[in-house]
């Protein structure tokens, strides 16, 4: 494919195909930013592909006591799965095993949409009829209903649901061709910094990279998929291999969000921010993955995201 160039870094001339997803989000609170975050962390663990996990799960954002329901310290943590009800099954096994069970939480919607998906009034059973109902009117006018859960340390206060927005996407990616391992991380984790920072999107894989990128199907028969060879640098004397003689490490940032111009934005965010110091970190070159165009109907083209982060 034709070569494009970003901060002097080729860019391949080629797109990201990402597909369709259910996406929600809550909001976790607590008496300290530590402890909301302990909970959101844990329950965001093993939620890095939706095939494998049944979810895709990460943090969005930190808030502060005057963006939160109850004043106090929290974190938006959104979630990513097939479809609502795949969704909401693990949210309620999530919030049920890490945020129910973590001192001092409370548990709110953290999204509107069309879609209901039941939380508190679900984890409800747990307090063996001893739950309480509430309902306030919230300062945007709404009137919220809400589950008080008996629980050892006092209460576990939980909205009684969230909802799962339309139009979320998963698998915005872009893919970081190095000479060093040590520098190539170092892009990577740029990019990542600069992905986040856009509202809405989180990068579920760990520290939001993966190394293990993949294809669809394999030489051993009924796998989904399997390991990207095409972008494996000890394969690149075999036919097929992608990567330049000079490439000796591939990493992948993956990227989800509640609307398809958060993938693009941050996907934008992320190429500009690793090219601006890739020719210092021995990057190769940047391209993304897809799969022909037949699986997934979101694109993101590459040429399309070498404008400056904001610039019309």
């Amino acid at each position: 494919m034709a070569q494009l160039t970003l901060n002097g870094i080729p860019v391949e001339d080629t797109f990201a195909e990402a597909f369709d997803v259910a996406g929600t989000a809550i909001v976790v609170t607590n008496d300290t930013p530590k402890w909301a975050m302990i909970a959101a962390t844990v329950m965001t663990g093993f939620a890095t592909s939706v095939i494998g996990c049944g979810a895709e799960a990460g943090i969005d954002a930190e808030l502060a006591p005057d963006e939160t329901p109850d004043g106090r310290p929290g974190v938006r943590i959104l979630l990513f799965g097939f479809e609502p009800n795949g969704l909401k099954e693990q949210l309620l096994k999530r919030v049920g095993q890490c945020i129910l069970t973590c001192p001092g939480t409370a548990c709110y919607a953290g999204v509107e949409g069309p879609t209901k998906i039941k939380l508190g009034g679900a984890i409800r059973y747990f307090g063996d009829g001893f739950a309480v109902a509430k309902r306030l009117t919230g300062p945007d006018g709404k009137v919220r209903r809400y589950w008080r859960i008996p629980v050892m340390d006092g209460e576990f206060l939980c909205e009684d649901s969230t909802r799962a927005v339309e139009g979320a996407v998963g698998g915005g990616n872009l893919l970081f061709l190095g000479r060093r391992h040590a520098d190539t991380l170092k892009v990577a984790e740029i990019a990542v910094e600069a992905a986040r920072s856009v509202p809405g999107a989180i990068l579920p894989f760990p520290g939001g990279i993966v190394r293990s990128g993949s294809k669809v199907g394999g030489r051993t028969k009924g796998m989904m998929a399997s390991t990207n060879d095409a972008y494996c640098p000890t394969l690149k004397g075999r036919a097929g291999s992608a990567l330049p003689a000079e490439c000796g490490v591939v990493l992948e940032i993956v990227i989800d969000a509640l609307t398809s111009d958060g993938v693009s934005a941050s996907m934008r965010a992320a190429l500009h921010a690793a090219t601006e110091i890739g020719a210092a970190h021995g990057l190769v070159g940047v391209t993304a993955g897809n799969y022909g165009g037949n699986l997934g109907r979101h694109h993101y083209h590459l040429r399309d995201l070498l404008s400056k982060p904001g610039a019309a």
